[in-house]
């Protein structure tokens, strides 16, 4: 027996078989929540046509416990949820102005149940109480599936609010990249970006950010997004025998380039996007393969005005984006004078007892 032949074919059934069991339990999870959405589909049925109320649920559950005792996940709390999940997923939607076709709308909610059914319930359940807007709901659902996240990094995305910054940094991506590749690289970039892990104090200096980023490295890639691989910090490069160091270096495994982070504190200025243009010139000459997309750079700082950004890579020749960083996510107005002070927590908790 060739041994070689061996373990290529040992490989390939080693391959197979993880493919089957990752389909199977796909499978099997997409089963589960179509079978809790036919549950609270029943439920909901009944007490639409016998006029039951709520109470008919802790009397379900105590009686699918005494009947079927092997069986988890039937809890009166988890009852309460599948009927949720059904009223989130009808099998008909209102009519809307901009879909006038009933048909049209039932094909969205099937569709929207279909995308969810991907997701694990824990998913689910967080979606549904996180998120109201359907669009957006669907959109972390997908991004979710993509990007493999699980309930705590899709927690983690929800609490920053990605869906407001994704594909909002200020660039020349269209200009100076092909498509499809410039959307993609759109996609890739966010604005802000929220460092809250991190423990700076003001005031603090840009090498010291950038040492607490580096010494964070998973929680600062989870912020980058999917794709992003870390090359490395004060990245050496030699041009015309004058020493360069570059902040950060990334390659983004998706759109086949190194990604150039140069870090700044306090406000954006035109002067930035120059030394970073010739950052990813070198970049480009230096490191990056035959096979490889151009080079893009991606300038971090505090603020930006948004027309002098404009201006400053109005003639830049390499791909370049601007976006902003916060230390800490700041709560809108509106919300800081509806949250209760220390004292109002304290006189509840005293009046409760």
């Amino acid at each position: 027996m060739n041994l070689t032949f061996y373990t290529s074919l040992l490989e390939d059934v080693k391959s197979r078989i993880r493919i089957a069991q990752t389909k199977a339990t796909l499978a099997a999870n997409a089963e589960m929540i179509f079978l809790y959405w036919d549950i609270g589909q029943l439920i909901f049925q009944r007490q639409q046509e016998q006029g039951w109320s709520a109470a008919v649920i802790p009397k379900l559950s105590k009686d699918l416990k005494n009947e079927l005792p092997e069986l988890k996940g039937f809890s009166e709390r988890n009852l309460g949820r599948m009927l949720a999940f059904y009223r989130e997923y009808p099998p008909e939607i209102e009519q809307s102005v901009n879909l006038p076709q009933p048909v049209a709308n039932l094909q969205i909610a099937k569709m929207q149940l279909e995308i969810v059914a991907q997701l694990p319930w824990g998913h689910n359940l967080l979606l549904i109480e996180k998120i109201k807007d359907m669009p957006t709901r669907m959109w972390y659902a997908q991004q979710t599936i993509q990007n493999g996240w699980s309930r705590d990094v899709l927690s983690l995305m929800l609490k920053s609010s990605l869906h407001t910054r994704q594909g909002n940094t200020i660039n020349n991506f269209a200009e100076q990249l092909p498509d499809p590749q410039s959307d993609l690289a759109r996609q890739s970039l966010k604005d802000p970006y929220i460092f809250d892990f991190l423990t700076l104090t003001q005031p603090f200096t840009e090498r010291e950010l950038e040492v607490e980023l580096t010494r964070h490295i998973e929680k600062f890639l989870l912020e980058l997004g999917t794709g992003f691989a870390f090359v490395g910090r004060q990245y050496h490069l030699t041009v015309s025998n004058h020493d360069y160091y570059l902040d950060l270096l990334f390659y983004h495994l998706h759109m086949r380039c190194f990604v150039v982070i140069d870090l700044k504190k306090g406000e954006f200025k035109p002067e930035y996007a120059g030394k970073m243009n010739f950052y990813c010139s070198a970049v480009d000459d230096l490191l990056r393969h035959a096979t490889d997309g151009p080079t893009i750079g991606l300038i971090l700082c505090q603020t930006k005005d948004k027309v002098m950004a404009e201006y400053a890579l109005r003639d830049v020749k390499k791909p370049i984006g601007i976006s902003e960083f916060e230390l800490t996510r700041a709560l809108p107005e509106n919300l800081k004078s509806s949250l209760p002070t220390i004292e109002d927590i304290e006189n509840e908790l005293t009046h409760n007892k």
